[in-house]
């Protein structure tokens, strides 16, 4: 199998202005102060359908035949693919069918829909939806467009790898975010075509991570799980053709754990004012939890924003959690006036913001006269809570911690 040419990649290009925006590229001063190198984070999270995913799609659709469109387009994608799929064939005036799992965000759905694409929702997962849009290809003779395994779909967001080079030419290394490889081997293909050098890095949800194992046998072989808030990265088998890409130009693949994926999210809203997905996230996840072991500067691929409001909320409270903010603690006190009082006092004179108090005098190792609060407190970070928790010990009171 060949490798797509930087050829293929530059003509994509081509193809691709006018449709697509070339994102921007921004330092990130905390990252590049917790990493010790110069840190650069390009923003496909601002592209056109909220993610790279518009490149592949469009330049896919392209390449078919007036034959091939007119008998339309069938699509399975979590969300992005669909978009990108959607929004193309609005741009190309082809009918485009996409099948998403049952738990599909509600955003990426509407998103969908906006663009002008019939959805069907089948599965419980993305395997179930491609099998059924397969299917229904079979059936109608619809074009099934792969959301990554094909050579059209590598040149189309190996584009990102070309505007990096333009953008931050001295690059040593790019993090890129990868579920089925489409967007790190077409990255790795323009990178390394002009740039050998610059090392190439893949990040994947440990919960949902078939690339280590895959690169170990030697083939792609199916992810033991997929359980990871990374819907967009959550693919369960890579393909034939990006995993010759992959196995042939990537350096190193790394796993990022739900902790780290809802920290480096809450960091990018935080610090950076960028909204991304935990997808995205995962690329700077991988950045955070290996300080020094990449050379500057260091270009991270955010490469969606498309988040579902109500999946955002969790994310951040789980990212606070994970980061030291929120503590949850029992402390036993006497049942008398003024007692609450006083320890709710001593909490906000300890630093402690309280979030939420509950009373349980229902308990077998409750003394009479005692009751037990449960408070749920938001902290400055680990060291905070552990000044909290000493400080209410030294206050009297019997503390039982939740970290």
């Amino acid at each position: 199998m060949r490798l797509v040419s930087v050829d293929r990649i530059m003509a994509a290009r081509e193809l691709l202005a006018g449709v697509i925006r070339q994102t921007p590229i921004m330092h990130s001063r905390v990252l590049s102060e917790r990493c010790g190198g110069q840190v650069h984070l390009k923003c496909e999270n601002l592209q056109r359908t909220g993610s790279f995913k518009i490149r592949g799609a469009y330049t896919r659709l392209h390449g078919l035949s007036a034959e091939q469109r007119a008998k339309g387009v069938v699509a399975a994608s979590a969300g992005n693919h669909a978009q990108g799929v959607a929004y193309a064939a609005s741009l190309l005036d082809t009918r485009a069918t996409v099948f998403m799992p049952e738990g599909a965000p509600l955003p990426k759905l509407a998103a969908t829909r906006s663009y002008g694409a019939e959805v069907h929702l089948r599965g419980a997962g993305l395997q179930e939806s491609l099998a059924a849009a397969r299917e229904y290809a079979a059936e109608t003779g619809a074009e099934f467009i792969h959301p990554f395994d094909h050579p059209d779909i590598l040149a189309g967001q190996g584009t990102v790898g070309l505007e990096l080079l333009d953008q931050l030419p001295g690059m040593a290394t790019v993090v890129v975010a990868t579920g089925g490889g489409g967007l790190l081997g077409g990255v790795a293909a323009a990178v390394k075509a002009h740039r050998p050098d610059v090392r190439v890095v893949g990040a994947q949800a440990e919960s949902a991570a078939a690339w280590p194992a895959s690169l170990a046998a030697g083939a792609p072989v199916p992810a033991r799980e997929l359980r990871t808030m990374a819907d967009g990265i959550a693919v369960k088998e890579p393909g034939p053709v990006t995993f010759h890409h992959v196995s042939s130009l990537v350096d190193e693949i790394l796993t990022v754990s739900e902790e780290s994926l809802s920290r480096a999210l809450l960091l990018c809203l935080e610090r950076a004012k960028l909204l991304v997905e935990p997808a995205a996230a995962a690329a700077v996840a991988a950045v955070l939890d290996h300080p020094g072991r990449f050379a500057g500067p260091i270009a991270v691929i955010l490469s969606g924003g498309n988040i579902d409001p109500l999946l955002l909320s969790h994310v951040i409270q789980h990212g606070m959690t994970a980061g030291g903010r929120y503590l949850a603690v029992r402390v036993r006190i006497s049942d008398r006036p003024g007692s609450l009082a006083t320890l709710l006092a001593e909490v906000g004179e300890l630093g402690a913001n309280v979030i939420d108090v509950e009373h349980s005098r229902i308990s077998g190792a409750l003394a009479l006269g005692d009751v037990d609060v449960a408070l749920s407190l938001e902290t400055r970070g680990p060291s905070h809570r552990h000044e909290v928790v000493a400080g209410l010990t030294k206050a009297g009171h019997v503390v039982t911690p939740q970290f």
